[in-house]
């Protein structure tokens, strides 16, 4: 594995590596838990930048150094003066939630590696990737009433949509805390590995990713964000149109090729 431009230090807020097609972008705030900052944001959205724009990069895994994947805000920027508290809401929501969508519109999946007691807008950020592996040992909690807010990060959304406004409520409101297995479950994560593992077993996981299409997985990225909110009949014609979209290109061509020849494909 190889470090990449991005990562400008030990000290910065996140660390880029490249692990062949792999982008491995790290939440370096160990001492904080990885808890998220303006400067934390700023540099996730730069990171994901260089995946987008890095045309030998065909998938990402988000993981925090340390033992957590991100506990939430920093509350400290907060606590400074909570007068202002508002205010330093809004301009750390609006970035938050900027990188929030940038991860849901590109077009190569990202994966997260869920460890430790991940709680606030690391929840939400997990379940905003595409995929996720989450240690054996790992929580999931909400967390925001307890501190007399509302959930933001998306984690409405995420949660009612996996299961349900009974529990997502129950959850949210009463802060109960999920545990790999039962995130495993409810369908909020896809693997539960060994803790020792995560890392490993999540680069694993996009490496497999890499070596598919990308344009077919793009497409399929985009026909799932669509379908839980789509009609079917519409969900149809989405699915025509991309499908005659990637019979035109080499990928299909080379996948069909490869099926007849009786070999893996080479996208």
């Amino acid at each position: 594995m190889s470090k990449g431009s991005a990562s400008a230090g030990d000290e910065a807020p996140v660390l880029r590596e490249t692990c062949g097609a792999v982008a491995v972008i790290r939440l370096n705030r160990p001492d904080r838990l990885n808890a998220v900052d303006a400067e934390m944001i700023e540099a996730i959205r730069t990171a994901l930048g260089n995946v987008r724009d890095d045309a030998g990069i065909r998938s990402a895994v988000l993981i925090g150094n340390g033992r957590c994947f991100m506990a939430g805000a920093d509350l400290s920027v907060f606590r400074r003066d909570l007068a202002t508290a508002s205010r330093v809401a809004a301009g750390l929501i609006d970035g938050f939630h900027a990188m929030l969508r940038e991860i849901r519109s590109l077009r190569k999946p990202v994966i997260a590696a869920v460890a430790g007691n991940v709680a606030g807008g690391g929840v939400g950020l997990a379940l905003a990737c595409d995929l996720a592996v989450m240690a054996d040992d790992a929580r999931l909690i909400s967390g925001y009433s307890k501190l007399g807010t509302s959930p933001d990060a998306g984690t409405t959304w995420s949660l009612t949509r996996a299961v349900g406004a009974r529990r997502a409520l129950e959850l949210m409101c009463l802060n109960i805390p999920v545990s790999a297995q039962e995130a495993l479950a409810l369908g909020l994560v896809n693997r539960m590995v060994p803790a020792a593992e995560l890392a490993e077993q999540a680069i694993d996981m996009a490496r497999r990713l890499a070596e598919g299409a990308p344009l077919a997985i793009a497409r399929i990225k985009s026909l799932v964000e669509t379908a839980g909110t789509s009609d079917f009949d519409s969900q149809l014609d989405r699915e025509r149109a991309s499908f005659i979209e990637c019979a035109a290109t080499d990928e299909f061509r080379e996948g069909v090729s490869a099926f007849f020849d009786r070999r893996p494909p080479r996208f």
